[in-house]
């Protein structure tokens, strides 16, 4: 049996259409259900931030998750492919009426996404303050603790609505299908077999 981890919303729909695509069969999470076994598959319903945790951790085999959590997290799995879902990018926000001055000795930066934060701003060589929040991020810079954001952005509608514009693009970002070290070896035929079933389908869908 494999375990797949996926991540709550869309992203999980769309993957359990693609597994319903291959299989023939309805794939669906029903009501609260966190755990679902059809045929040789037990699915892990997961928070997106979750899922790489469950694959590296060897409780899920394989797991479908957003690149950017993957890049975040610095975690030690085998990524597999780019499923073309839940496109999305990492961005720097700052409001309206703001221009990001990269001669500041420091920039404060409102995010989740810390690693990916630093990294960038290291790559510039800017001094980054962090300050780490876990939602409505597009707050802070509305209320000065902080000069600009890093987040997720999908339209822009939220920063436009909360008064922001994007100043700069981090990364793209989209979910991609990744193993367990251990489970690649150990189920190899198995993952692989899946792999290319699911590879069929994501390239006759682009």
């Amino acid at each position: 049996m494999l375990t797949v981890a996926l991540p709550k919303g869309r992203i999980a729909e769309e993957t359990l259409e693609i597994f319903s695509e291959i299989f023939g069969g309805e794939f669906k999470f029903e009501g609260r259900e966190l755990i679902m076994e059809v045929g040789n598959f037990r699915f892990l319903n997961v928070r997106n931030q979750d899922v790489p945790t469950y694959v590296e951790h060897g409780s899920a085999d394989i797991g479908v998750v957003g690149l950017d959590v993957i890049t975040e997290k610095e975690l030690d799995i085998i990524k597999l492919l780019d499923m073309n879902l839940g496109r999305c990018k990492v961005a720097i926000g700052i409001k309206n009426e703001d221009e990001l001055d990269w001669s500041k000795p420091n920039i404060k930066i409102a995010t989740k996404m810390v690693n990916i934060t630093q990294k960038y701003f290291a790559s510039k060589a800017v001094g980054v303050e962090i300050i780490k929040l876990y939602g409505s991020i597009e707050l802070a810079p509305l209320v000065g603790l902080a000069d600009a954001i890093v987040d997720i952005v999908e339209t822009g509608a939220t920063m436009k609505e909360n008064g922001l514009k994007v100043a700069e693009d981090i990364m793209n970002s989209s979910a991609h299908l990744i193993a367990n070290k251990n489970s690649y070896y150990a189920k190899k035929d198995e993952i692989l077999s899946l792999y290319e079933q699911i590879n069929s389908v994501v390239k006759s869908r682009a």
